[in-house]
């Protein structure tokens, strides 16, 4: 089934801003509340946010085969479970109803009462039940400047990294939608000159650009996922802000990697994009040296460009654009990551999320990170109210943003914005 999403000339008959991220050429898939408590499955197109679960009781849906109760749930993972023929027929009917010359909604004031909400009548949830959770490490940037600044520069990389998508299994428990504030983290900590590791809050609180991709029922247990059928069995992408506290990692990583200070939050946006939406903006991904094992092995564009940016705002203050990057830098692909992540059998469920990694370019204002951008420190980041930063400061406001642009087009994932608070008090 081809996806007849993606015309550059389709309009919808709804409203839409221009350079709006939900054109109808988008059609992402959410979770969210209305004002009457009611939790719903939906898609957005602007500032619409569109009930499915309604669409589908008012027969919209009629003749598309999926279990009746898909658009009934309180997250996508069962709708996810359907698989890439299903997703790609749900996206071509609401392309269809919402397409400017189609009325067979358009005219019926009393289905659209029941079906569209605005934006800001909503609260957008976590859109899928997160089984588990598995970060990568897949920027040649990111890890060369990380391995500059605490080993050896003439030998940044590890000697594995060129070979395989590195990764750890991360905290399903802790990932939050956009718009939850989440508090500085405890723990030990071994600061420099120091004699023995001391207890309290992480002084160097950071975030990480990354993006995320989530995942179908994607094999059975003991059978891997080949590389050339890894994207059929991914459903789509999130920005994915995976919080790192700098002092209590590098106390605590050796000999097994990161623990506390990974799992006290990551923050995703509320809307999943589908790859069908993302399929016009495909471009190569960095050339690999050395030629990776067969089964990572594969030709053609794999990676996709999606321009990302993070800004910092202070409590009451204006934010700042603090770095630019883009998702095509990765020098591991998400096709890569599921190859690999499966190879040795590893069961990969409906709703799973998989992290890219923190999505450095090649230079300093395209670097993904405080700890690289000013440096460990060293070089503290210019804020427009006149005052820097060299890690996150209590009661800053983070906020990622990504967009993907082309023949017209402009297709985005939103926001992550995500308060820190201060740190829990405890009693001595």
């Amino acid at each position: 089934m081809p996806a007849n999403t993606n015309n550059p000339n389709k309009k919808t008959w709804l409203k839409v801003a221009e350079n709006s991220d939900f054109p109808i050429q988008n059609i992402p898939f959410g979770v969210f509340s209305t004002s009457d408590d009611i939790v719903t499955i939906g898609t957005r197109i602007g500032d619409y946010a569109i009930d499915l679960g309604a669409l589908h009781r008012l027969g919209y849906f009629d003749g598309i085969s999926f279990k009746e109760d898909v658009f009934s749930q309180d997250t996508l993972n069962k709708f996810i479970s359907e698989g890439k023929t299903t997703w790609r027929a749900v996206r071509n009917r609401i392309s269809e109803i919402f397409d400017k010359e189609n009325h067979s909604l358009q005219d019926k004031e009393e289905d659209k009462k029941i079906i569209l909400f605005s934006t800001d009548e909503i609260e957008m949830q976590l859109p899928a039940q997160i089984g588990d959770y598995t970060d990568f490490y897949s920027s040649k940037e990111h890890a060369t400047n990380v391995g500059t600044m605490f080993r050896d520069p003439e030998n940044a990389l590890l000697p594995n990294w060129l070979h395989i998508p590195v990764g750890y299994h991360g905290r399903s428990s802790t990932i939050i939608p956009s718009g939850t504030p989440i508090k500085r983290p405890l723990g030990q900590t071994f600061p420099k000159g120091a004699e023995k590791p001391v207890f309290g809050p992480s002084r160097l609180v950071d975030f990480e650009l990354e993006m995320a991709f989530i995942t179908g029922n994607a094999n059975v247990l003991g059978e891997p996922v080949p590389i050339d059928k890894a994207e059929d069995n991914i459903f789509g992408m999130v920005l994915f802000n995976d919080w790192s506290a700098r002092d209590i990692q590098k106390w605590e990583y050796v000999p097994l990697g990161p623990f506390l200070a990974k799992n006290f939050a990551s923050s995703i946006s509320p809307w999943i994009v589908t790859m069908d939406a993302l399929e016009p903006f495909r471009v190569a991904s960095p050339a690999q040296d050395p030629v990776p094992f067969p089964y990572l092995q594969q030709s053609g564009k794999h990676s996709f460009d999606i321009h990302l940016e993070v800004a910092i705002q202070p409590e009451n203050e204006e934010a700042t654009s603090i770095t630019k990057s883009n998702f095509k830098h990765m020098y591991w692909t998400m096709s890569q990551q599921l190859a690999h992540h499966t190879i040795n059998g590893c069961l990969v469920n409906s709703g799973d999320m998989m992290g890219s990694g923190t999505i450095s370019g090649p230079t300093p204002d395209s670097y993904g990170s405080m700890l690289e951008l000013s440096w460990q420190g060293t070089k503290p980041v210019p804020l427009k109210n006149g005052q820097t930063r060299k890690f996150i400061e209590d009661n800053d406001t983070v906020i990622l943003t990504g967009h993907c642009k082309k023949n017209g087009v402009h297709i985005g994932f939103g926001e992550v914005i995500t308060k820190l608070l201060p740190a829990l008090k405890i009693k001595d």
